[in-house]
C-alpha cells in the first residue's frame, strides 16, 4: 500500500460498497473472459494419404492439388473377391479405391515401453495415435519427459472397430484384447504412456468425432481442468464390412472420389489417417514463448434432432451451430473469409451445407468479400473420425502460408446449389488469401451421420515481433538423439534436408528447439557449426561416416543422468580481459556480471568492469588483492548462471580459496549481495597487510617441498596442500624466489601465482 492510499475501513459505507461492487464486477468480467479465451494451436502432427506424413509434406500435397486416392491396398483384403460394379449385389462392394496410408502394420512397441506380445493385440489405431501424438508434441517443442504428471488433457475422436472384429475371433483372444481395442483405452493408453493426468476422453460422434474433441479440449482448457491438451482423430480401414454396408446404403462414390459441390457428386470416398493438434490457452502460449500456429476463437456443438431422417443433414441445425461458434468467439459473420466445409460430395448434403453457410455468413458481403469455401475431402476422401483433424490442419497451414489450396474435382457446379444467390467462391487453383477487412478468420465444419454437428472458428496467429538477438553467437551447438543408430541417422538426414531446403535458417532457433524441445535418448550426436551450410555439411558427413571436426557421437550405456559437480577456482587464475568474449556474446553471463558490478560499486574504488576490461592504453589493478578476489567471485558466479541457463545443474559444488565463497553462495548459504560484500571486505583486509609477499604452486610431494623450504623456514611456509603433488608455498618474496629457483633447477614444475599479498 502506498502513502497516498487509504485503508478501506476509513472509507464511508457507501464507498466501501461501491468498491466491493467494482471488485465483484472485475471478478465476473474475468470469469466471463476465461470462458471465451482464445486457444492457441502450438503443435501439429499428421499421417494422411498421399505420403503426407508431416505438416510440410501435407502442405506440399495440398498446394500442388494432389489427388491421393488410390486402389485399396492388397494387404487389407482381396478386393477382386469382394468387388462387383452392381450396387445391388449382396455381400459385395462397388468401390475399388479410397484414401489410404502405408505401413499401418508397422510399429516399434518397445519405443513406448510396450511388449511385442501386447502390441499384436493392440488396434493399429492406438499404435498410430501414439506415434503421431509424440511427433505433434515434438513439433510443439514440448519435451515429453517434462509432461510426466502434468495436467495435460487427451481428447481423441475414434469410431471404427475393424481390428476388434479380427482380434475377437475366439482362437486369438488373449489377455490384452480388451485393452487393445476399447475406445476408452485409445485415449487412456496415450495418457498412461506419457504420464498425463488431465482429462482423457475418447469421442465417437462418427464423422464429427475429432472436431467435437477439439471443442471439448478448448472447454477443458478454459475451465483450467488442463494446461495443455492433445486433440486428435484417428481412423483406419482394415476390413471390408463397413465398406460393404455403406455400398448397400449407396453412400459411397463408385469412382472412390469426393466430387464436392459438383453436379457429378454421387457419394463420398472413404479415407484413413491420423491428425493431432497441441493446444494451450493463448495467454499461456504467449507467456511461454511458444510458436503459435493459429488461434481457435470459438467452437460449438449441437444435434440435428428430428430431421428428415436419422442420417439426413439438418440445415437449420447447421446454421445454429455456426452462429453459436461465432458467438463463442465474439466474431461477426462478415469477418470470416474462408470455410473448410464438411463437403462429403453427396447430392443431398452439399446443397444443404452451402445454403446454411450462405444464410449465416453471406449477408451484406460486397463483391470483394466473397466467402471462399473448399474441402480437403476432394484430395484424400472422407477420413471419418479423423476428418475434422484433416480439415483443421489444412486450415492452420493455409493461414500460415496465406494461401488457399485448390478444391479438386469441380468441373460443373451442382445445379441444386443456388450459386447466384450465394456470395461464395470455390477456389480451384492455389489462391492468395488476401483479406483487407481485419485478420484472416476461417470456419471449419464437421457433421456426423449420427446428427452431431461441430463448428470451430480459427484465426491466424497474432503477429509477434521476433526477439532481436543482442549479439549473435559465433557458433551453435545442435544435439540430436534417438533410441537406435538407424533412427539417429534418419533424424540427422531430416535436419540435413531441412537445411538444404532453407539455405538461410535461423540457426540459433533451430538449435535451441532441437536441444530443449525433444527427449534425449541413448544414441547421441552433437554438432558445432557456424552456419546452416556448415551444419548441413557436417550432418552429411555423419550420415556417410566421414570423420569431421565439430561432430561428436556416442552411445550412452548408463541411462542414469551422471552426477555433476561445479568446482570454483581460487586466487591466481585471474587475467585482464578474462571471459570478454562471453561478456560480449552471452546475455545471461553479461547480465550476471553487470549485476555483480552494480553490487560492488560501494565497496571498490574502481568499478569492476573497468578492472576486468580496461580501455585501450589503460592499466588494470586486477592483480591487486583488493580487486582480484571480488573479480574472481563475480566471474565465477556469472559462469555458474550461464551454465544454469543452458540446463546444466550441479549436484554438488566445491571451491578452493576464493572459490569456496562462490560455492557457498550458489549453494544457498548466503545471497549474492552478502557474498560479494564478504569477499570485498576480505580482499580489503588482505590488501592492507604489508606488501612484498609471493606465492607459488609446486607440483611435487609434500616431503620434497618441506625439505626445500627448510633453509628458509623464517621466510617461507606451506600455505595449502591441494593434492599429493600440488603444494602452495607462501612467504617473503626473496625467500619464495630462492625456493623456486632451487626446485626448478631440480626439474620440478613450479608456477608462480599472481598475488599482491601472501
Amino acid at each position: 500500500m502506498n502513502q497516498n492510499s487509504k485503508p478501506t475501513n476509513s472509507l464511508s459505507a457507501t464507498k466501501r460498497a461501491l468498491l466491493a461492487l467494482q471488485e465483484m464486477q472485475a471478478k465476473l468480467d474475468a470469469s466471463e473472459s476465461a470462458k471465451t479465451e482464445p486457444i492457441a494451436i502450438v503443435g501439429l502432427g499428421c499421417r494422411f494419404p498421399g505420403g503426407a506424413n508431416d505438416p510440410e509434406s501435407f502442405w506440399e500435397l495440398l498446394s500442388n492439388g494432389v489427388d491421393a486416392i488410390r486402389d485399396i491396398p492388397s494387404d487389407r483384403w482381396d478386393i477382386d473377391q469382394i468387388y462387383d460394379s452392381d450396387p445391388n449385389s449382396s455381400g459385395k462392394m462397388y468401390v475399388r479405391k479410397g484414401g489410404f496410408i502405408d505401413q499401418v502394420d508397422q510399429f516399434d512397441p518397445q519405443f513406448f515401453g510396450i511388449s511385442p506380445r501386447e502390441a499384436v493385440s493392440m488396434d493399429p489405431q492406438q499404435r498410430l495415435l501414439l506415434e503421431v501424438s509424440w511427433e505433434a508434441l515434438e513439433h510443439a517443442g514440448q519435451p515429453l519427459d517434462k509432461l510426466m504428471g502434468s495436467k495435460t488433457g487427451v481428447f481423441v475422436g475414434v469410431m471404427n472397430l475393424d481390428y476388434f472384429q479380427r482380434a475377437t475371433e475366439p482362437q486369438v483372444v488373449d489377455a490384452h484384447t480388451a485393452t487393445g481395442n476399447a475406445f476408452s483405452v485409445t485415449s487412456g493408453r496415450l495418457s498412461y504412456i506419457l504420464g498425463l493426468q488431465g482429462p482423457s476422453v475418447a469421442i465417437d460422434t462418427a464423422c464429427s468425432s475429432s472436431l467435437v474433441g477439439v471443442h471439448l479440449a478448448c472447454q477443458s482448457l478454459r475451465l483450467k481442468e488442463c494446461n495443455l491438451a492433445l486433440a486428435a482423430g484417428v481412423n483406419l480401414i482394415l476390413s471390408p464390412e463397413v465398406m460393404i454396408n455403406e455400398c448397400r446404403a449407396k453412400m459411397l462414390a463408385p469412382d472412390g472420389r469426393c466430387k464436392t459441390f459438383d453436379e457429378a457428386a454421387n457419394g463420398f470416398a472413404r479415407g484413413e489417417g491420423c491428425g493431432v493438434v497441441v493446444l494451450k490457452r493463448l495467454s499461456d502460449a504467449i507467456a511461454n514463448g511458444d510458436n503459435i500456429l493459429a488461434v481457435i476463437r470459438g467452437s460449438a456443438v449441437n444435434q440435428d434432432g428430428r430431421s428428415g431422417g436419422l442420417t439426413v443433414p439438418n440445415g437449420p441445425a447447421q446454421q445454429a451451430v455456426i452462429r453459436a461458434a461465432l458467438a463463442n468467439g465474439k466474431v461477426e459473420p462478415g469477418e470470416v473469409s474462408y470455410i473448410e466445409a464438411h463437403g462429403t460430395g453427396t447430392s443431398l448434403g452439399d446443397p444443404i451445407e452451402l445454403r446454411a453457410l450462405g444464410a449465416v455468413l453471406g449477408k451484406g458481403r460486397t463483391p470483394d468479400q466473397k466467402l471462399m469455401v473448399g474441402s480437403v475431402k476432394t484430395n484424400m476422401g472422407h477420413l471419418e473420425s479423423a476428418a475434422g483433424m484433416a480439415g483443421l490442419i489444412k486450415l492452420v497451414l493455409s493461414l500460415q502460408h496465406q494461401q488457399i489450396p485448390p478444391h479438386l474435382h469441380l468441373n460443373n457446379p451442382n445445379p441444386y446449389i443456388p450459386w447466384a444467390e450465394l456470395p461464395i467462391e470455390i477456389p480451384t487453383e492455389v489462391t492468395p488469401w488476401h483479406w483487407d477487412h481485419g485478420s484472416r478468420i476461417a470456419g471449419l465444419s464437421s457433421f456426423g451421420f449420427s446428427g452431431t454437428n461441430a463448428h470451430i472458428v480459427v484465426e491466424e496467429a497474432p503477429v509477434s515481433e521476433p526477439q532481436q538477438v543482442e549479439v549473435e553467437r559465433p557458433q551453435h551447438l545442435l544435439t540430436l538423439s534417438a533410441k537406435s543408430e538407424d533412427a539417429l541417422q534418419a533424424l540427422a538426414s531430416r535436419f540435413e534436408d531441412y537445411l538444404k531446403a532453407h539455405p538461410q535458417p535461423n540457426l540459433g532457433d533451430i538449435c535451441f528447439t532441437a536441444n530443449t524441445g525433444r527427449n534425449t535418448f541413448t544414441h547421441r550426436l552433437a554438432v558445432v557449426a557456424q552456419s546452416g551450410q556448415e551444419l548441413s555439411e557436417q550432418l552429411a558427413a555423419f550420415r556417410t561416416g566421414v570423420e569431421t571436426a565439430g561432430v561428436f557421437t556416442g552411445d550412452l550405456e548408463d541411462k542414469q543422468r551422471p552426477k555433476i559437480a561445479f568446482m570454483f577456482t581460487g586466487q591466481g587464475s585471474q587475467s585482464v580481459g578474462m571471459a570478454r568474449e562471453l561478456y560480449e556474446t552471452q546475455p545471461t553471463f553479461r547480465q550476471a556480471l553487470d549485476r555483480c558490478d552494480a553490487i560492488l560499486r560501494p565497496y571498490l574504488e574502481q568499478p569492476l568492469l573497468s578492472v576486468l576490461y580496461p580501455a585501450e592504453g589503460e592499466t588494470s589493478p586486477l592483480d591487486q588483492t583488493a580487486y582480484t578476489q571480488p573479480a574472481l567471485f563475480a566471474l565465477e558466479y556469472a559462469l555458474y548462471e550461464l551454465w544454469r541457463s543452458w540446463g546444466i545443474q550441479p549436484d554438488g559444488v566445491i571451491g578452493h580459496s576464493v572459490g569456496e565463497y562462490v560455492a557457498a553462495c550458489v549453494a544457498g548459504v548466503y545471497d549474492l549481495e552478502d557474498g560479494l560484500k564478504l569477499i570485498a571486505e576480505r580482499a580489503r583486509l588482505m590488501q592492507a597487510l604489508p606488501p612484498g609477499g609471493e606465492m607459488a604452486a609446486v607440483l611435487a610431494p609434500e616431503a620434497e617441498v618441506t625439505a626445500a623450504i627448510a633453509p628458509y623456514a623464517d621466510q617461507v611456509a606451506i600455505a595449502s596442500i591441494n593434492g599429493p603433488e600440488n603444494i602452495v608455498i607462501s612467504g617473503v618474496a626473496s625467500g619464495v624466489q630462492a625456493v623456486v629457483t632451487e626446485l626448478e633447477a631440480k626439474g620440478v614444475d613450479v608456477r608462480p601465482l599472481k598475488v599482491s599479498h601472501a
